[in-house]
């Protein structure tokens, strides 16, 4: 079986599958002092999925996983008496190897982020932070990333292709070897009226010329022909991506997070998503999240955790205009 067919076949179960496949990922949680992030990691653990260790105040997380339906059992508590230094143990824990994944729990996103992007003690790669989520739509055959719905405001051109190296990883390390991206604007034509359509052009010649590999890009693209066939016969689009996407690359962070929230909340599509970009992936779930997605995100980065194990890459530094769009 191809990469791209393994993409087209699998799941939301097929995903938890190979997530427990090659050994659960150790994943630090920084003050899971809240029973959503406790009882998710707990939960993940129970499915072979994640290997917890907690940073934070022991009392303050027994009492979190009471409240989740959850024990701690003999899972590590490293102790931690502030947030900012339950963000840079943490942090520190996947520098040293003693963690392959880093998720938040109840303190802030920016003091956790913070630590990440320290430039002497952080995660920094050279690549920009963006969000990837990936979504089971009902009806679609395949699974369908989307980005970037919670970092990047409005990302530039060349910020865009870095966003779609950290989904085209993402899709690698799900077995697909060459995804199809499809850059999303409102008409399929470079209109100068329309600045993400000029952007999709370029991001296109980017492409073309070898800046972006591993994938296949394409676009403009109007939604519907990115993912439907019908639509992309009925208006003569014929290139590799339109119809059958698997990833979808939106204009700018409004645009993203309308379609990530419209898949959830009104698709009722399986989701999860995590941060790339950084040394180690990074699962930094919203509130509104249901527990599924959460257990869904951890696995998605025990995943790709694994997948930076065996194919290391990065450089000196992270870069990136990050915002709290979730």
């Amino acid at each position: 079986m191809s990469g791209r067919d393994a993409m087209r076949l699998l799941r939301f179960d097929e995903m938890r599958t190979q997530a427990r496949s090659g050994g659960s990922g150790r994943v630090a949680v920084a003050m899971p002092h809240d029973e959503e992030a406790i009882g998710s990691i707990l939960a993940a653990a129970r499915q072979g999925m994640a290997e917890p260790v907690l940073v934070g105040d022991r009392s303050s997380i027994e009492r979190a996983a009471a409240m989740a339906g959850e024990t701690l059992g003999d899972w590590d508590v490293v102790p931690a008496g502030s947030p900012e230094e339950a963000a840079a143990v943490t942090v520190e824990m996947v520098r040293s190897g003693k963690a392959d994944v880093v998720m938040k729990g109840s303190l802030e996103t920016a003091t956790l982020l913070k630590a990440i992007l320290d430039p002497e003690h952080g995660l920094r790669t050279g690549r920009v932070l963006s969000h990837v989520a990936a979504f089971s739509p009902v009806g679609y055959p395949r699974l369908l990333l989307v980005t970037d719905a919670a970092m990047n405001i409005a990302p530039t051109v060349e910020q865009k292709r870095e966003i779609i190296l950290n989904a085209v990883e993402v899709s690698h390390a799900l077995g697909v070897s060459e995804p199809r991206v499809a850059l999303l604007c409102a008409k399929e034509k470079v209109d100068p009226r329309m600045p993400a359509t000029v952007e999709a052009g370029k991001i296109r010649a980017l492409w073309e010329a070898g800046e972006i590999p591993g994938c296949i890009v394409s676009g403009p693209l109007a939604l519907d022909n990115a993912v439907s066939p019908r639509a992309a016969e009925l208006k003569g689009i014929s290139d590799p991506v339109a119809g059958v996407a698997d990833v979808l690359i939106a204009p700018d962070i409004e645009a993203a997070n309308i379609l990530y929230k419209a898949l959830a909340f009104l698709g009722g599509a399986e989701n999860a998503g995590i941060i790339l970009g950084a040394t180690a992936p990074i699962v930094l779930t919203s509130r509104a999240d249901s527990l599924r997605s959460r257990i869904d995100s951890i696995a998605l980065a025990a995943i790709h955790a694994r997948f930076r194990r065996r194919h290391h890459r990065g450089g000196p530094e992270a870069t990136g205009t990050v915002t709290l769009g979730r």
